[in-house]
């Protein structure tokens, strides 16, 4: 069994949100609808003393999708089984056919990667672009990237250029092993960090 993950370039990434619109156009979301989100990072202050200024303020970005995670939590507590992990790739995808819509998953995933769709009443999320995938590409999201901050590939290789996934604003990766790995910049703080806040909350909402 091959293990698909992610890679992302935190130092890299510009905000620019590319990666979000390019899978929106790939799997034709509706206005408010998205599988990949960026998050803005920020916190810190500016402050003066006597004539001089010193400042502790930082922000950065994380662009995040699905992980398809060594241990979903989405897969372990759906309760009618309808959401899957393909044995030949790792990808985490939702079986419409089996799923009433109960918004389990979306509840459970610390990463808010599935959630239900307003018309269909069905689970739906980023599936890695299996399509593509299964063509010899790259999932659309990655091939989008215009600062190749993204990247894409079997897991050994992607855990080669960076760390699993735990810097703020993402959770512990003791709670599912994301195959999400990432090259932190010198911003960066840890999972556990309350050091900032996510700047674009409204915008993700």
């Amino acid at each position: 069994m091959a293990q698909y993950a992610f890679y992302f370039d935190n130092a890299r990434c510009t905000g620019c949100k590319t990666c979000v619109l390019a899978c929106k156009d790939k799997k034709n979301l509706n206005t408010g609808e998205a599988y990949r989100r960026v998050y803005e990072y920020a916190g810190g202050a500016t402050e003066k003393s006597a004539d001089a200024f010193a400042t502790t303020c930082f922000a950065y970005t994380v662009s995040v999708a699905c992980n398809h995670c060594d241990s979903p939590v989405c897969y372990a507590n759906c309760p009618q089984g309808a959401i899957e992990k393909d044995p030949e790739t790792g990808f985490v995808s939702s079986d419409p056919e089996k799923c009433i819509g109960c918004g389990t998953c979306a509840n459970v995933c610390p990463y808010g990667a599935p959630h239900v769709n307003e018309e269909t009443k069905k689970s739906v999320k980023c599936d890695g672009c299996a399509d593509l995938v299964a063509a010899g590409g790259k999932p659309a999201c990655v091939t989008s990237c215009p600062a190749r901050a993204l990247n894409f590939g079997e897991a050994d290789a992607m855990a080669a250029l960076g760390e699993r996934a735990d810097i703020a604003p993402l959770p512990s990766v003791s709670e599912t092993t994301p195959n999400l790995f990432i090259k932190a910049s010198a911003d960066a703080r840890g999972a556990d960090s309350s050091d900032g806040e996510v700047a674009n909350s409204a915008e993700l909402a």
